[in-house]
């Protein structure tokens, strides 16, 4: 095995500036994160506690493994929308009875846990979750279903979560629906389409139409028990598979289930044993990127600090020096190993790592692609050398490939090379950002730069004279627009990434990520589509 060395000094000035301002933007995560963990706020929050509930972290605390980790997944969702930052309900992996299984907790301190088009994308992006890494989903419900006055952006593509219910009980994934509350009109399927119900007595309500609404359609009286009460269901109609005293009670039932399931995990499993630590310290982390993204490092000093014993066997170290690929791994568990060193892709980088995606299928070893890339190179040189069909190749190999992926964004990840690195679009497994992190067609000046060139062009084409005030304030505005919507926030809040992680916690986060994907067979892919050569 090769060692990595570092060259990174804690005590140097340029390390404390990056420190200090990595960890700027961690603690600003950190208060907004504490705003979501406060729900709904003091008063909402009381008048849950009013009525005898648990808060949603609470039963999320009380259900998994005493002292165990949770890695919960798009805590920003929603974040800048006239929605609460979280939209409305809690996903994440966690253990209970030792077996890792996706859950969601509706946050009914919010808008009674509504569901929104946010609250949408975030629960099917959990599912996605439990799909691909086959893992036991477990939903906390207590919604009153549908945000009434959004509900044309959830209605029709709500539908899918069903559909997503059944497709996970044919393929033998357990879905098991606790219901705390209200479960009303569509959300009562929830339940409805679950493998195993847990309901609660004097507490579950579960209908499809409610008091009101069935005096409206049929004439008929009647109440919420005789329609959709804990007990009628247990005792009359089937729907409950199992009727809590309380709270408590139903999570106990909720374990109960879970250790009965006979659960096995198909990977492998961590090979490479026993483990070592890093000979790097993790803390290092937050002082080796810098939240300028103009500021080179790197990727072999973040490698360093992130895989077992620091060991790291390089491929073709010598070809494509702007990309380093390798073998490693992390918590046992084996990878292979791509990440930008330079930020560019050039035609030896795009081979290279086409090769290397090929090998990792053939070992049938995940891949972990680590981004700082500005892009595949441009230029009259670098077109005649088939940068595009090179290009091509990689995104062949990335399309193709059926071992797991996980990508970090330690940096930038721009234009193609967003693809190429197996970016949200390429459906990896998990796609974690560093607070630093932008995602962009181009960065804001390049954009804003080539809006003008095209803008001038047509100026002179057309024989008028250019406004040069003008176009300073679009550049002005587009750079502004750009390096706004780029940043990793902003990407976070549309649930186009599982979460932005302190870089300090990158090894434990990729330690759990790993464990989840090995519940699943880990095989590589037997064909590739065509190689333009």
């Amino acid at each position: 095995m090769t060692v990595l060395t570092t060259t990174v000094d804690p005590a140097s000035a340029d390390f404390t500036r990056k420190r200090e301002g990595m960890l700027e933007l961690v603690g600003q995560l950190d208060e907004l994160l504490e705003q979501v963990r406060g729900g709904g706020g003091e008063r909402y929050v009381e008048r849950h506690r009013s009525r005898g509930k648990l808060l949603p972290r609470e039963r999320i605390e009380l259900l998994l493994d005493r002292d165990s980790v949770f890695l919960e997944l798009s805590p920003f969702a929603a974040f800048e929308t006239q929605f609460a930052v979280g939209a409305s309900t809690i996903t994440g992996i966690g253990v209970i009875e030792g077996v890792e299984c996706v859950v969601t907790a509706s946050e009914a301190t919010v808008k009674g846990g509504t569901m929104n088009p946010y609250t949408l994308r975030k629960v099917m992006r959990a599912m996605d979750v439990a799909q691909e890494n086959r893992l036991p989903f477990i939903s906390l419900v207590e919604s009153g279903g549908a945000d009434l006055p959004t509900q044309g952006e959830t209605f029709v593509p709500g539908g899918a979560g069903f559909r997503r219910q059944a497709e996970m009980s044919r393929a033998g994934i357990p879905n098991i629906a606790v219901v705390f509350g209200n479960a009303t009109a569509g959300g009562a399927y929830t339940p409805g389409m679950a493998d195993f119900t847990i309901f609660i007595k004097d507490r579950s309500k579960v209908f499809l139409g409610g008091p009101p609404l069935v005096k409206m359609a049929t004439g008929e009286e009647s109440d919420d028990e005789s329609l959709g009460g804990a007990e009628m269901h247990a005792r009359v109609s089937g729907l409950a598979d199992y009727l809590a005293v309380d709270e408590p009670d139903a999570l106990r039932l909720c374990r109960q289930v879970v250790r009965r399931l006979n659960w096995r995990k198909r990977g492998p499993g961590p090979t490479e044993l026993p483990v070592a630590e890093p000979l790097h310290d993790a803390e290092e982390l937050a002082g080796i990127a810098s939240i300028d993204l103009k500021e080179a490092f790197d990727m072999r000093e973040v490698i360093a600090r992130v895989v077992d014993g620091s060991e790291y066997d390089e491929f073709k170290p010598a070809y494509g020096a702007a990309l380093t690929t390798g073998w490693a791994s992390i918590h046992g568990f084996p990878v292979g190993i791509i990440g930008n060193v330079q930020g560019i892709l050039f035609s030896e980088e795009a081979q290279k790592a086409t090769q290397f995606i090929q090998l990792c299928n053939q070992a049938g070893v995940p891949i972990l692609f680590l981004h700082n890339v500005t892009g595949y190179m441009v230029g009259a040189q670098y077109e005649q050398g088939g940068i595009i069909k090179h290009g091509a190749q990689m995104i062949h190999a990335v399309s193709n490939s059926t071992v797991p992926h996980i990508s970090v964004i330690v940096g930038g990840s721009y234009g193609a090379g967003n693809y190429g690195m197996s970016g949200q679009g390429y459906r990896p497994r998990f796609v974690f950002t560093w607070p630093n992190a932008k995602i962009a067609v181009m960065g804001g000046a390049q954009l804003a730069g080539v809006l003008s060139i095209v803008a001038r062009a047509a100026a002179e084409a057309r024989g008028k004279p250019y406004d040069e005030d003008a176009d300073a304030m679009m550049r002005k505005a587009v750079e502004e627009q750009i390096e706004r919507e780029s940043l990793a926030l902003p990407m976070s809040g549309r649930v186009f990434d599982d979460g932005i992680i302190d870089p300090r916690d990158t090894r434990t986060v990729l330690g759990i990520a790993l464990s989840a994907c090995h519940s699943e067979t880990i095989e590589g892919a037997e064909g590739y589509g065509v190689f333009r050569m």
